[in-house]
């Protein structure tokens, strides 16, 4: 039996206080939605359509379809399926069963679709590639979020997303209620190791990003150790990144930022070591994973 519960929200401001912020209730940007699947639809037909349906299916059929899960998981990439089937036929009815951020149990119906045939063969693949993809890191989040409860840990995504496709991956996560990081490099400033590298230290890429930065720009630096992290407290980051710091190391640099600053842990996070990593009380945790490694939810359509 499908179970639908809550829906997913889209945080459009990645600056990293908005890991606290409220959330709201918010879809993916239908140009977003549109452009996306036009650019799968045009891959999968190429110059010659779909040979095999025109061939095999006579114009006019009309068909109904169920998409359902085939494993439990967290939906996400609906507006994507819909969008793909009604690109191809404008009267295409497609019924939401579980929306965006719902859970589905193995077997439970998804959505509902009838419309031409042609047209609903022919999208099949674009529309299940998206859910499926979609749905997985949804998936893979809810697990890590679930394995957090009880802490003040937020799990938070990263820049490790399939190129093009950010902000879908981003959307899921979201999706399986996890916060977003920032979307790209230009909407705040992180200080990786090879920038304090090249830099000449902490103190100079901290001083330059401060004076380059405006106000409304959030600063995050990247400490490996404690005596990093307590040259870099003195020039005021709005936040740092504990990197690859095992859990009382974590605990130890949390002490001793006290509140002054936002903390971030990352690096190596799975799902066996997030909770001990969580229990240092760190306020956030990035995970990588979400994206690059988030298996596919097996979502399947049948007429």
């Amino acid at each position: 039996m499908a179970v639908a519960s809550g829906g997913c929200t889209m945080n459009n401001d990645a600056s990293i206080p908005s890991a606290h912020a409220g959330r709201r209730e918010l879809r993916l940007p239908e140009g977003i939605v549109d452009k996306a699947v036009a650019m799968s639809l045009a891959e999968d037909l190429g110059l010659g359509g779909d040979i095999t349906t025109e061939a095999t299916i006579p114009a006019g059929t009309r068909a109904k379809a169920v998409i359902a899960a085939r494993k439990a998981g967290t939906v996400a990439g609906i507006q994507l399926a819909k969008s793909a089937f009604k690109t191809l036929d404008p009267l295409t009815e497609f019924e939401t069963v579980i929306d965006d951020g719902g859970t589905v149990q193995a077997g439970g119906v998804i959505a509902r679709v009838s419309g031409d045939a042609r047209a609903l063969l022919t999208a099949e693949r674009t529309a299940l590639n998206f859910l499926g993809h979609m749905s997985g890191i949804a998936t893979l989040t809810a697990r890590y979020v679930d394995a957090v409860k009880g802490t003040k840990a937020r799990i938070i995504d990263t820049r490790k997303t399939t190129p093009g496709l950010r902000a879908l991956e981003k959307f899921a996560v979201r999706c399986g209620g996890g916060v977003n990081h920032r979307f790209g490099l230009f909407d705040a400033v992180l200080i990786k190791d090879n920038h304090i590298e090249a830099a000449g230290g902490i103190g100079p890429a901290l001083e330059r990003a401060r004076q380059h930065a405006g106000h409304m720009v959030k600063v995050e630096i990247e400490v490996t150790s404690i005596a990093e992290l307590i040259d870099a407290l003195e020039l005021n980051p709005d936040a740092v990144l504990l990197d690859n710091m095992p859990p009382a190391m974590l605990k130890e640099a949390v002490e001793q930022v006290a509140g002054r600053v936002i903390t971030e842990a990352s690096g190596g996070v799975t799902l066996e070591t997030v909770r001990a990593i969580a229990e240092s009380g760190v306020d956030l945790i990035s995970v990588g994973a979400l994206t690059h490694s988030a298996p596919v939810l097996d979502i399947g359509l049948d007429f």
